[in-house]
């Protein structure tokens, strides 16, 4: 008898699956999912194979889209399953799987410019009381002379021309974001941000730092990495589905703390495990080969780990890793790893901590783009210095001396972290990694093939049934 806080189980094994049904009326359908606008894309674009990525709380209206979006186009529509990384991010691994010329993308987007195929970015329009939202801003905001910038969630974009109309002749101080899909036309104007897929052009003399943040939607990882950026200015949020306005009193100093911990772990590191979390973000293969080397100079050894979606059980099997660094979209690099083996940095914590020329400046980077060269916050590495004239430097966690010094770079004639040495009598050379040998002295290495000491038998019957009740336990017992 399955008590009052847990069951046995059996009831969700043998639960039978039906296929999923469209949960949006079909009237909504064309308005929900834009199908003019898609359907003119794909055929202006001559595209005849498109792939159609859903996040989970959407895959039910997939078939209904799909169906709807070859009959308008005559254009094969493939829709993609798992996601290979964060359903914000466009799966182009997924859609070269099945050679699709271009990507329609539905729900909620990080925005992050992608390598290779077009996109067009659906984000589903999700219905905004937009007067109660502009009783909650007057609510917030009852001073007519504020200056506050006006952040939104994708999915309630498209409320926001009609938001702004009521809002504007009241407050002449007010900015409204635009969207940003794709790599921005030509450089950024004076005053001009463009952060996370958003644009908008601060007039005041003292900059962002006297303006006050207003977000249209959930709490979530997106809010987060706002008030982690732009954490000079006090923030307010307005939440569609509770109608409920608020002032947002995330301790952002706290937050800033424990992100300036793991960078203090990171300076303690000897192995640093890279972690691949996108494929489809233009210039990750750049920030790779940054971070490769950023390690190298400073004296620490790296891993390149591709593991899909990283979670506490992938992670744990590399026990020789003292902390990883997850290169991802600007959404997903705020990994909360507390309940990891090891911390998970992003790559701006993991510069802060091996870079010397790089100071802390109070402005925080979630967008790995942003490091690299030619770009707003690129830092040069410092040229290498001797380690007899190497300052001494003493962890903030152990209390322990460690390197403070830069190296000169490595040789190109072997990679950096392998090296010869002979392998039999016959003096031939083989190449050694340290990972290999460190996998070596472990006491259980997983299964192995022993061929030839495993005897063959012949195939038997097995038991038939589910793990929880086969059918022939009740015999037995």
């Amino acid at each position: 008898m399955a008590t009052a806080f847990s069951s046995d189980g059996e009831a969700a094994l043998r639960r039978e699956l039906c296929a999923a049904v469209a949960t949006a009326p079909r009237s909504d359908l064309d308005g929900f999912y834009e199908m003019g606008r898609a359907a003119a894309f794909v055929r202006d674009g001559g595209f005849r194979k498109v792939a159609l990525q859903f996040p989970d709380e959407l895959l039910a209206d997939a078939v209904e889209v799909a169906g709807r979006m070859e009959a308008a186009t005559g254009a094969e529509m493939y829709v993609l399953g798992d996601t290979t990384y964060g359903s914000c991010c466009v799966d182009e691994v997924a859609a070269e799987h099945v050679g699709a010329e271009a990507v329609l993308h539905y729900g909620p987007a990080c925005l992050s410019p992608c390598r290779k195929l077009p996109v067009l970015h659906i984000f589903g329009q999700q219905p905004l009381d937009v007067g109660r939202c502009a009783e909650a801003f007057r609510e917030l905001y009852p001073e007519q002379q504020s200056c506050v910038v006006v952040l939104s969630d994708v999915v309630y974009a498209h409320a926001m021309g009609e938001l702004e109309q009521q809002l504007c002749p009241e407050y002449p101080n007010i900015i409204f974001s635009r969207l940003l899909c794709g790599d921005p036309p030509g450089p950024a104007a004076p005053g001009e941000e463009r952060k996370f897929g958003r644009q908008f052009l601060v007039e005041a003399a003292g900059g962002l730092q006297d303006y006050a943040m207003f977000y249209v939607g959930a709490e979530g990882l997106a809010l987060t990495n706002f008030m982690l950026t732009w954490n000079r200015c006090p923030f307010s949020s307005f939440n569609p589905t509770t109608g409920c306005g608020r002032r947002e009193t995330l301790n952002v100093n706290r937050a800033l703390m424990r992100r300036l911990y793991l960078v203090e772990r990171a300076r303690d590191a000897s192995v640093v495990g890279i972690l691949v979390g996108t494929l489809g973000v233009a210039g990750y293969l750049t920030v790779l080969q940054h971070l490769r080397e950023l390690l190298s100079r400073a004296g620490k050894r790296s891993y390149t780990l591709a593991v899909g979606k990283p979670n506490p059980a992938k992670l744990a099997n590399f026990l020789e890793v003292d902390i990883f660094v997850l290169v991802a979209c600007a959404q997903n690099s705020l990994l909360d790893s507390s309940d990891f083996y090891r911390p998970v940095v992003t790559p701006y914590e993991l510069e802060l901590a091996c870079n010397p020329a790089r100071e802390w400046t109070g402005n925080y980077l979630t967008d790995f783009r942003d490091l690299l060269p030619g770009a707003c916050a690129h830092v040069e590495l410092p040229p290498a210095v001797p380690a007899a004239e190497a300052v001494p430097d003493v962890s903030l966690i152990t209390g322990k001396m460690r390197a403070a010094h830069f190296c000169d770079p490595p040789t190109p004639q072997l990679p950096p972290s392998t090296a010869l040495a002979c392998r039999d009598q016959t003096r031939a050379l083989a190449e050694i990694s340290p990972a290999a040998s460190f996998l070596e002295s472990r006491s259980w290495r997983g299964l192995e093939q022993q061929l030839g000491q495993t005897p063959v038998s012949k195939a038997v019957q097995g038991r038939r049934g589910i793990a929880i009740a086969y059918e022939d336990e009740g015999c037995e017992q």
